[in-house]
């Protein structure tokens, strides 16, 4: 009924000294592996991994020397005290009976060379077992529930801050994480800006080199009228000064005979078409 009660107080960290009274002789390997500290039942391991204990060394034999961890819940017993490990060990050497002889003889010795002297006050003993076990019957269940509400109460109330502490850090981790993604975010928002800047001095180069080329096609345009309208005035110099000078040079006899050619040539025609 006190299990619990034990077991979470701080005389009882670990277990029963008779769940390792005996120990056989037959060694394991030693392995040299990284300590891990006691993770004790109720409480989660830190980043879910043992932590190395910074209270053992290098050489530190956990293979055949393991530490002892406190239980959550007490060994098994036999007649309300009697280990069960005990029972298991003799099992191993004398069989099923050997535990129930061994107590026999212990009690016959005791009885017979008086260390366990019998007087009129020994029902007394007895009447004393009886009453334990009839209180342990009765009021056992009862009063092991009791204190184990308020063992977990008082545990919780222990708990309560260190959750208390584990949510506020899990919080501040969630707006890390977030400040994080914005920063994250800050980023894209600086790399569209720099896009956006170059889109703009493109344009901007795009409309420069427009300006330009119609600046140049509109000094070769006018280069191109001007040499145009220089050769046509030329040629027309040219045509008027030639044929000033043919009339110039031509007489009226020269006139009437070209007149005369002509008109024949016209008849010629005339006649073949």
């Amino acid at each position: 009924m006190l299990s619990r009660l034990a077991l979470r107080s701080e005389l009882f960290r670990v277990a029963p000294l008779c769940a390792n009274a005996v120990r056989t002789t037959q060694t394991k390997p030693a392995v040299t592996v990284t300590n891990e500290s006691i993770i004790v039942p109720g409480f989660p391991k830190p980043n879910g991994l043992p932590q190395p204990n910074p209270f053992d060394g290098p050489e530190r034999d956990l293979v055949n020397f393991p530490r002892m961890v406190r239980l959550e819940k007490p060994a098994k017993t036999r007649y309300l005290f009697v280990p069960e490990e005990w029972f298991e060990v003799f099992y191993k050497k004398t069989g099923v009976t050997g535990p129930y002889v061994l107590a026999a003889g212990i009690t016959t010795y005791v009885l017979s060379k008086e260390i366990w002297v019998v007087d009129h006050e020994f029902p007394y003993v007895l009447a004393t077992i009886g009453l334990f076990y009839v209180g342990w019957k009765k009021f056992g269940a009862s009063l092991a529930d009791f204190l184990d509400k308020e063992i977990d109460e008082y545990e919780a109330s222990c708990n309560a801050n260190r959750k208390g502490e584990i949510d506020g850090l899990t919080e501040s981790i969630e707006n890390q994480k977030i400040e994080i993604w914005r920063t994250e975010a800050q980023k894209h928002v600086i790399q569209a800006k720099r896009e956006n800047v170059a889109i703009q001095l493109e344009a901007i180069y795009r409309e420069r080199a427009l300006q330009a080329y119609n600046q140049v096609k509109r000094r070769l345009d006018y280069q191109l009228d001007l040499a145009n309208l220089t050769r046509t005035v030329q040629q027309r110099h040219m045509v008027n000064w030639i044929i000033e000078n043919v009339l110039k040079s031509l007489t009226n006899e020269q006139e009437k005979q070209s007149f005369k050619k002509c008109m024949l040539d016209l008849q010629a025609l005339a006649v073949k078409a």
